[in-house]
């Protein structure tokens, strides 16, 4: 049998059909910093220019034989379209992700949301990018599966007022959060569909701001979960729901969010314990996650053999998918990554729980 294509062990994986092997890819933040430097780009460059953009995603994709290409890569799109200004750090050697250093609202009440904003938010800079670099990455590379993601309301919020401003307003003002909840829902709801218009494979929602070590279980199942199961509702299949942090408390209101809206999976972060997850799930539950994104393939300190072992535990844990915890950070060791992609793929060849194999 001839071995899959990245984008076919993708599809199949996400129609819980059986794969060649494991597959190793994510729906998150995945651009490297050796695949930016073989494009001659700095990694200022790469954010806010279209063909850059998917020029370097596509690269770290074909450079580590990973399954996907992913964009964007910073989580200031929404935040910058909605009026306030951004740096990139342009003259900056480092790897610096785009930042908001001044946020135009400062307090909940200050926060002005309009319909035109919500109906036309893919026609402001900067959003109206990302459909050109997904048509180049299409184009270019039609073999490997294209994710995009957005942040979930309440991370939305933290990126146009201070975060800890708006956790203590879902307690003294809750009415006006939720309101602010509501209208970016929608807003987000709008800006997946024109995502998976122009042609991404598969979208993920992501929702860092909600764990259990910050809000509680409770605020979770009453203001957050109904809200990010009406986004994932309104996108076109497939579609992944994750949660950075403490998620233990959480999963199985996770994943009843997933089933209520018609998505595919479910992510977690490297808090998260995965045995007692699928222990918690079942074998039904499309497990993907939580390799640690830094201490793998980047700690000075890991060794190859380290890394291996890392993917080796990750397998253990049950997933049905190699995914990373959350972005995989930039300055890759080359060795290490080679290294736990090849293991993901020769570690362990049967099914998963929920995927079976060719």
């Amino acid at each position: 049998m001839a071995e899959l294509t990245p984008i076919e062990r993708v599809q199949r994986f996400f129609n819980r059909e059986p794969v060649d092997k494991m597959p190793f890819f994510s729906g998150m933040g995945m651009v490297l910093l050796p695949a930016i430097k073989k494009l001659g780009y700095n990694f200022p460059s790469v954010h806010r220019n279209a063909e850059r953009m998917a020029r370097s995603a596509i690269e770290s994709a074909r450079m580590f034989n990973l399954d996907s290409v992913v964009v964007p890569f910073d989580m200031c799109w929404e935040s910058e379209a909605l009026g306030n200004e951004i740096s990139l750090y342009e003259d900056s050697e480092d790897i610096l992700y785009p930042t908001i250093p001044y946020k135009n609202w400062t307090e909940v009440d200050q926060v002005e949301i309009s319909q035109d904003d919500i109906d036309n938010i893919m026609d402001k800079y900067p959003m109206n990018l990302l459909p050109e670099a997904i048509a180049i990455v299409k184009k270019e590379a039609p073999d490997l599966a294209l994710g995009a993601w957005q942040l979930g309301p309440f991370t939305q919020c933290g990126q146009t007022i201070e975060l800890d401003k708006v956790l203590k307003a879902v307690f003294k003002d809750t009415a006006r959060v939720e309101d602010i909840l509501d209208k970016f829902s929608e807003m987000i709801i709008n800006i997946g569909k024109a995502l998976k218009a122009a042609g991404a494979d598969f979208l993920t929602l992501r929702e860092p701001g909600v764990a259990a070590d910050l809000l509680s279980p409770k605020t979770f199942k009453e203001m957050i979960a109904p809200r990010l199961t009406r986004i994932l509702s309104g996108w076109e299949s497939p579609k992944v729901l994750h949660i950075c942090g403490s998620t233990d408390p959480l999963v199985e209101m996770m994943w009843q969010i997933v089933t209520d809206s018609g998505a595919q999976a479910v992510s977690f972060d490297i808090k998260n314990n995965l045995l007692e997850t699928r222990q918690k799930l079942g074998d039904d539950a499309l497990i993907v996650g939580n390799f640690d994104v830094f201490g793998l393939p980047c700690a000075e300190e890991t060794t190859v053999e380290q890394a291996i072992e890392g993917i080796q535990t990750n397998v253990d844990g049950k997933v049905d998918a190699i995914w990373p915890g959350c972005d995989l950070w930039p300055d890759i060791k080359e060795d290490n990554f080679r290294a736990m992609e090849k293991a993901a793929r020769e570690y362990y060849d049967g099914p998963t729980p929920a995927v079976g194999r060719l």
